[in-house]
């Protein structure tokens, strides 16, 4: 157990490009050391809609993030308690520092739907155009196994023995 198990709430700063894209606060829900999970409601304003999901004001995350993964996992939820898919960010390991989980979104996306019939691969033109290839080239590789390692789990057996 890690020190910052004790700790009940945190904030998710979310960092693209070296901005902080969005911060907002959460509930720890567990902590081992290497995954950290947390519970947030939405943190945009107003609703998201990618055309394969809604995200709305009353829906409900429970983030998973790990210290030596090159992912986050985000169970998504209605506000009623509706399971609407899993929302997946490529992103560096995570870091949590002084209470602020930071977390460095490198553009790659997965979506898998609640039944498990839509898995959706996002924004790879985004990643290309980012650079990072061409700036930190083993980061880069390490966001494609990333994502091909989601795809490949959420097709085989789906997301929720990485997350038990």
């Amino acid at each position: 157990m890690s020190a910052a198990s004790a700790e009940t709430s945190l904030t998710v700063a979310l960092v693209k490009a070296g901005r902080t894209k969005i911060s907002y606060p959460a509930d720890v829900v567990r902590d081992d050391g290497v995954r950290v999970t947390v519970r947030a409601p939405w943190a945009a304003p107003g609703v998201r809609d990618f055309g394969f999901v809604r995200f709305e004001p009353g829906d409900v995350f429970t983030e998973h993030y790990w210290r030596d993964r090159w992912y986050a996992v985000k169970e998504v939820r209605s506000g009623a308690g509706v399971l609407k898919g899993w929302y997946c960010d490529v992103t560096r390991p995570a870091v949590l520092r002084e209470g602020r989980l930071l977390v460095e979104d490198l553009d790659l996306d997965l979506w898998v739907s609640a039944d498990g019939t839509s898995v959706l691969r996002l924004d790879e033109d985004e990643f290309e155009q980012s650079g990072l290839a061409g700036r930190d080239p083993a980061a880069a590789d390490a966001a494609r196994r990333a994502l091909d390692e989601l795809e490949r789990l959420a097709r085989a057996e789906g997301l929720a023995p990485l997350l038990a």
